[in-house]
């Protein structure tokens, strides 16, 4: 930063009037643009400004950064604004187009005829405005309106800036509320902890504590009920006995008595919450959750109960299956396809090397000879295409498949496939269950027509889902619903170390550490500056050169995105090792990140409105999900495009915080994915995160090499540590009702 810049006002601040916007995106008010900042000149502004216009002068709080190729830029994080003052200043705004309606003729003769106070003109008398020749009545109204509007994103955007909440709020809490957002937002300020807007709930309790709420006021007790049955929601509850959401809201807000208890019942009249005793407590759900895990009790329930006549000669349409695969069914496999010929749902669950994949083909192929119309999708879309590559056949991510779109008023999930149009299949194959939460499997059984049938494919032994529930684990431990079990480990299987120690981790065994096989490794590395230093050697030089395994075919995982061998460590070393700076190769500062030209990148959260395009295909469609993978291939001023696998996604700059390099990810994110080779960093974990399931996650994601580099005695712990942390969940105890069963 040069000495100059850093000097304008202050080091984090900057003052001056707006000169030109470059860019502003309308959606969410993300604009560049140049600010005069006197005698220091000319500086650039990115930021969430929504409705800022030339001739405004502005006072900034924020953070300098350098551009590669455009220098310095100041990131504004709070913006008060001050209308223009005097005529010339007047003038230039409204000449700017500014207001809609006003271009500079127009803006010449408003300001030659009510001078300084034409702002207020327009605003409080814009039948004034008739005075002026070639103004009519409705053109004044329609100006004045356009203005009223922009004045009220002001306020809007004013008081968020004044109490240090996100701007990024501005534009959808206007588009919810309109003119009337700051009196709303006063009236109350716990519309602000809607989980759409991503402000943290003790930023907003601060701000209504601050604007006169008193500590047991309903809303501030029911907005903080709602919070932690979200949060909870987000560690995988479904629901939360009442007497932990009481006692965890009264530790959150600092109150207690009957106000809790009132605020709970507040909020279930009027059905935001739902409290039924089940599965021996009391259960609060959130509405939405409660309808989903009910839903999918009951639709499950009723194709569990619903049975299909086998195609007669079923025994030969297996035989002529298995020699047009060239393959002979063990007995299990065989039992698979079977079931999937008479039941119109099944689980197929086994661990590595216990033949789930050919089972799949063989129900597929079944299905196809059938005349069956199947569709075939699993929750990722690298698990998508794993599946469509081991099946010879196009798979879907279930959203993809649903169609989701946003709904732009509540900016809440909506499939297109429903009820109401439900998918024109006969079958669906779902890979990767244990990945699928409650919410997302009540949204696939909604789209099913009564009589397509349903294969749910999984590993029961792979970390839970991200969302709230434990789909799998309900379903295979109610009994109810028709299951195939693979057990048997295949001789091909058997001669690889990295199944045979996944199997052996699951049963309690820790590897051998001394024992090294051709695709099975442990570096000892206590010391996380030590494990770093070795997992980038490993990916610069050692497995490239000496195994021919490039860089881009290893993925390092790690259980913790902190501390010393955690992701944010190891993304900057490997960043640093594999893709450096240098000149030629674009970049951009983003917030802790660089972005630039090659690096390897993931997508940390669903958003179904970026467009991406295939060029090889020229397919084009909406939707990047969480923990889609690509590479960057382009950086410039207006952001970043990046490949997913060929489907090339242009992120503006506003949008680049839904990206987070990926040289190393959490295993947790690595669900899904299979990499031809995986580096395990186990070194300084948190003690939360040594569990079984996290190994044995993590080993199975490796295809031909699996390297640990860390600490032995870590590993140990992990595999001792075969508690799974319980999920508030009610849907097995549903499943059995639903079938007639007792829990």
């Amino acid at each position: 930063m040069s000495e100059d810049i850093g000097l304008l006002t202050g080091q984090n601040q900057v003052e001056g009037t707006v000169t030109a916007v470059l860019f502003r995106n309308e959606e969410n008010g993300y604009t560049v643009l140049k600010l005069d900042s006197g005698e220091k000149g000319e500086v650039t502004v990115v930021g969430c400004m929504p409705g800022v216009a030339p001739g405004e002068a502005l006072e900034l709080e924020g953070s300098w950064g350098r551009h590669p190729s455009y220098g310095e830029q100041f990131k504004a994080e709070a913006v008060t604004r001050r209308l223009p003052v005097g005529e010339k200043a007047v003038y230039e705004y409204l000449a700017s187009g500014a207001v809609k309606g006003i271009r500079a003729g127009l803006a010449r003769q408003i300001v030659d005829r009510f001078g300084e106070d034409a702002l207020s003109v327009i605003e409080n008398e814009p039948e004034k405005l008739c005075e002026i020749r070639g103004v009519s009545p409705k053109r004044a109204r329609s100006i004045s309106e356009d203005f009223r509007q922009k004045m009220g994103m002001r306020r809007l955007a004013e008081f968020l800036s004044e109490h240090r909440l996100p701007l990024a709020a501005a534009m959808p809490l206007y588009n919810r509320f309109g003119d009337l957002a700051v009196d709303v937002v006063r009236d109350n300020p716990y519309l602000l902890a809607d989980r759409s807007l991503e402000i943290p709930f003790a930023q907003v309790d601060a701000l209504a504590i601050e604007l006169g709420v008193a500590g047991d006021d309903p809303q501030r007790v029911e907005s903080a009920l709602i919070f932690e049955l979200d949060h909870n929601a987000d560690n995988g509850h479904v629901f939360l006995p009442e007497n932990k959401l009481l006692n965890a809201t009264a530790a959150l807000i600092g109150v207690e008595g009957d106000c809790l208890a009132e605020g709970l019942g507040a909020l279930i009249e009027r059905g935001e919450v739902v409290r039924e005793d089940i599965a021996g407590v009391t259960a609060c759900y959130p509405a939405g959750l409660y309808g989903a895990e009910c839903y999918v009790a009951m639709r499950l329930g009723e194709m569990c109960r619903t049975e299909i006549a086998p195609p007669e000669g079923l025994g030969q349409l297996i035989g002529a299956i298995q020699r047009e695969q060239g393959i002979r069914y063990a007995q299990q496999q065989r039992t698979a396809v079977e079931l999937a010929a008479s039941r119109q749902v099944m689980l197929l669950t086994g661990g590595p090397g216990t033949g789930k994949t050919t089972s799949l083909r063989g129900v597929l192929a079944l299905f196809d000879t059938l005349g069956l119309e199947t569709a075939l999708a699993a929750p990722t879309g690298r698990a998508a295409k794993r599946m469509g590559e081991t099946c010879g056949a196009e798979a879907l991510t279930i959203h993809r498949l649903l169609e989701t779109k946003l709904d732009p008023f509540t900016g809440q999930l909506v499939f297109t496939k429903n009820q109401d149009d439900p998918l024109e299949v006969d079958a669906v194959i779902v890979d990767e269950t244990s990945m699928v939460d409650v919410s997302l499997m009540a949204a696939l059984l909604a789209a099913l027509r009564g009589d397509c049938r349903l294969v749910l494919v999984g590993d029961p032994d792979q970390l839970p889902s991200v969302g709230p529930g434990n789909v799998l684990d309900h379903l295979i431990r109610s009994g109810v619903v028709p299951a195939v079990s693979l057990t048997e480990i295949f001789r091909q299987a058997r001669e690889s170390a990295i199944v045979m120690n996944a199997h052996g981790v699951n049963r309690g065994n820790v590897p051998e550490l001394k024992n090294r096989t051709r695709d099975f490794f442990y570096l000892g590395r206590r010391d996380a500056p030590r494990a770093v230093d070795t997992i980038v050697e490993l990916c610069k030089t050692r497995l490239p050169q000496n195994m021919g395994i490039p860089a881009e075919q290893i993925q390092v995982l790690t259980p913790t995105r902190k501390r010393g061998a955690g992701t944010a460590a190891l993304n900057r070393a490997l960043q640093e090792a594999l893709n450096p700076a240098q000149e030629g190769k674009s970049e951009r500062a983003f917030g802790p990140y660089i972005f630039r030209e090659g690096d390897r990148v993931m997508q940390v959260k669903n958003n179904y409105d970026l467009f991406w395009e295939d060029p090889a295909t020229g397919a084009k469609d909406l939707g990047v999900f969480n923990g889609d993978i690509g590479i960057i291939q382009e950086v410039t001023a207006g952001g970043i495009t990046v490949s997913f696998d060929g489907r090339l996604v242009a992120y503006p700059p506003e949008l680049l915080g839904e990206l987070e390099p990926a040289y190393a990810v959490t295993v947790h994110k690595a669900q899904g994915s299979e990499y031809r080779a995986v580096i395990l960093a186990l070194s300084d974990v948190p003690p939360s995160l040594l569990a079984r399931g996290v190994l044995y996650t993590a080993i199975t994601r490796a295809r031909e090499l699996f390297i640990l580099v860390g600490d032995g005695e870590l590993m140990a712990r992990m595999v001792a540590n075969d508690r799974q942390t319980k999920r508030y969940s009610a849907l097995r105890t549903r499943l059995l009702r639903e079938t007639g069963q007792e829990a």
